[in-house]
């Protein structure tokens, strides 16, 4: 009697084992985890199928925004079921912790951060895991100093560049000339008439030679002010309020500690957008050395960073697999705007490079 209960317990000690020992579904992956680099620890957030060890790895805006702000609408209902996304935190931003300060943080340990992001999750799911690489907005300037950096692009199928900035002093000449081109083009349709002139007004005190920050930073604000009343006007769609809008607000609210988020970000741009972007975040000579799939995606109205910005990006890289898609209803955020189509086109490309 005592053998057979022993060899019971036996038998349901070994089968707990199994379980214990059994891979996690990597067919619908949650997982979180965190990166740590240089002084900081990073969440990185997978969701999604890596069935085929595909990881597209968003780069979210800012500087010191949040990874998991993008996950909602068809990034979650589509293209998770495609691949697996990885929503990550950069350093000083979300829900990363550590202590930043001017001499240790920089866009060059950013870099790295990200490449110590894939070495884990090749520790993780395998050394042939395969990755594509996404840069939103400031997002863009960190995805191509990552590209241009070492032999990284080794370890990417395909590059998306979505509303991103490859270089700060040229956005900041953009403004002047789409600030006014906009404008012009409101004020002949008669929409907002005074708002769209006090535009004008606000370019003119700016230096036209030289980039200086004050005067960057005035029409970068002015930017968002006015892509918001161009979506009242109905010339940019608006799903993420309208579909996704608890979607998003559980992400930011629940899932993250909003004053430390808020804090973050705060020191986070504090420390990075000084008059140094001018100088240091300026990679157009350089394009040319970027060379996997590239697929752009540009909102016909956004105003944050103009799709001027995209075709120069674009008409530049060395690439011989690319392509420019201008959404003819969005603003700064395609997949907020028309999800469907933003869909579309990456899990195409995704498809196609992977």
């Amino acid at each position: 009697m005592k053998s057979k209960i022993l060899n019971i317990m036996l038998g349901c000690l070994s089968f707990l084992c199994l379980l214990s020992c059994t891979k996690e579904d990597i067919n619908d992956l949650s997982d979180t985890f965190y990166v740590r680099h240089k002084g900081a620890d990073m969440p990185a957030h997978i969701y999604g199928n890596a069935s085929e060890k595909v990881f597209m790895i968003i780069l979210h805006g800012g500087p010191g925004d949040s990874g998991l702000v993008y996950r909602f609408g068809t990034i979650k209902n589509r293209i998770e079921k495609s691949c697996a996304v990885v929503y990550f935190d950069q350093r000083g931003s979300g829900m990363s912790q550590g202590r930043f300060s001017k001499n240790d943080f920089n866009i060059d340990i950013m870099t790295e951060d990200v490449m110590a992001l894939v070495k884990v999750i090749q520790h993780k799911y395998g050394q042939d895991s395969r990755f594509f690489l996404m840069g939103h907005s400031w997002g863009g300037t960190l995805g191509t100093a990552t590209l241009l950096k070492k032999d990284n692009q080794d370890f990417f199928k395909g590059w998306i560049n979505l509303d991103g900035v490859h270089d700060w002093s040229q956005l900041y000449f953009n403004y002047i000339d789409n600030h006014q081109a906009i404008s012009n083009e409101q004020i002949e349709l008669g929409n907002r008439v005074d708002y769209w002139q006090s535009v004008l007004d606000k370019v003119k005190t700016v230096d036209t030679l030289k980039p200086k920050l004050d005067d960057f930073l005035k029409l970068n604000r002015e930017a968002f002010v006015a892509e918001r009343n161009i979506l009242k006007d109905g010339l940019i769609l608006d799903e993420a309020a309208e579909k996704y809008g608890n979607e998003i607000l559980s992400n930011y609210v629940f899932k993250n500690n909003l004053f430390t988020t808020w804090w973050s970000g705060a020191m986070t741009r504090n420390v990075l957008i000084t008059e140094e972007i001018f100088k240091h975040w300026n990679f157009e000579d350089r394009l040319s050395q970027i060379r996997i799939p590239s697929l752009f995606l540009w909102g016909k109205y956004d105003i944050v960073v103009p799709p001027k910005m995209g075709e120069v990006t674009f008409n530049k890289i060395g690439s011989d697999h690319k392509k420019f898609v201008l959404f003819e209803q969005s603003g700064h955020f395609p997949p907020g705007c028309e999800s469907e189509k933003f869909a579309d086109e990456v899990i195409a490309f995704i498809n196609t490079n992977k």
